[in-house]
């Protein structure tokens, strides 16, 4: 099966009770994160990733995007401030790289060719690398569009990365697609449901066919084109769906509002529709994805 879903852990995943962060990590890595490998190859084979690209991953969670443009000969930094249970499985991965914390003592390895690969807990100030050429490609793949709010975020994330790169390089974002071309809106909306009953649709908002241009533009960028990737979410069975669904952490605000029996139950029901004879899970989305310029 070949499949793709999204956001690793929201701000509310340290408040939600009885989540263990490793399971959590565990369960995207294994599960969840597949799910976006044809966006990464898209991207990539668009833009030429290769051994003349120096790409710094914004987000890189547990580093499978960092993996696939490594294996293209690209120098890949990865940064991320929020799970060091996902950085600590990115750094498995990509074990000839640099282990960095704004906080600790960085460990350097070299390879027998190109640039070692990085992985730094923190900001996208402390992937800055004073004595390395600047970024020629900045990735944001964590799609945005599926919560009010997540756009600002987008563009703060951007302000700080793009004076790491170099005039002219590629800047990546990527959002949700058109609810009615994704399956997953459905399912996703339970956890808007179960947060804030009173509202329906909580949090909730659609995604718009010139959000992406608008944060580019916001963060000084300049928009150069554009594509759409299929990208089905697919699951052995309902329960890898649930546990793939929940490593997300879109729905950490709905299990601290209710509880996992209620998520789960609910989820597994908006599930139902989405299961085949087989009892596998299968969920058709689109993405979006913009590619700007460093002005």
């Amino acid at each position: 099966m070949t499949p793709t879903l999204v956001r690793q852990h929201s701000s509310h995943a340290e408040a939600t009770p009885h989540v263990d962060p490793r399971a959590r990590a565990r369960d995207w890595s294994e599960i969840q994160e597949r799910m976006l490998v044809p966006l990464y190859e898209a991207v990539y084979e668009r833009l030429d990733v290769g051994g003349h690209t120096r790409m710094l991953g914004l987000g890189c969670g547990s580093g499978l995007a960092l993996l696939m443009a490594a294996s293209r000969g690209a120098a890949v930094t990865g940064v991320d401030s929020r799970s060091p249970e996902l950085l600590d499985l990115a750094r498995r991965r990509l074990p000839s790289g640099t282990s960095e914390d704004p906080g600790a003592d960085s460990t350097v390895s070299t390879r027998t060719r190109g640039e070692a690969p990085r992985i730094v807990q923190g900001a996208p100030g402390d992937a800055a690398d004073p004595t390395a050429p600047a970024f020629t490609l900045v990735t944001a793949f964590e799609p945005s569009g599926c919560r009010a709010g997540d756009w600002e975020a987008l563009g703060d994330l951007l302000a700080r990365a793009t004076p790491l790169a170099a005039r002219g390089a590629a800047v990546v974002l990527a959002g949700w697609g058109p609810p009615e071309r994704c399956a997953t809106t459905s399912v996703l909306r339970v956890a808007a449901k179960l947060t804030d009953p009173t509202r329906g649709t909580g949090g909730w908002r659609p995604a718009l066919r010139d959000d992406l241009e608008e944060v580019a533009q916001r963060a000084g960028l300049r928009p150069d084109g554009s594509g759409r990737v299929a990208c089905p979410f697919g699951y052995a069975d309902p329960g890898s769906a649930v546990r793939g669904l929940l490593s997300t952490g879109l729905f950490d605000a709905a299990v601290a509002a209710t509880d996992r029996e209620q998520v789960d139950k609910e989820l597994t029901e908006a599930l139902h529709p989405h299961q085949r004879p087989d009892g596998t899970v299968w969920m058709p989305n689109v993405f979006r994805y913009l590619i700007a310029r460093v002005p």
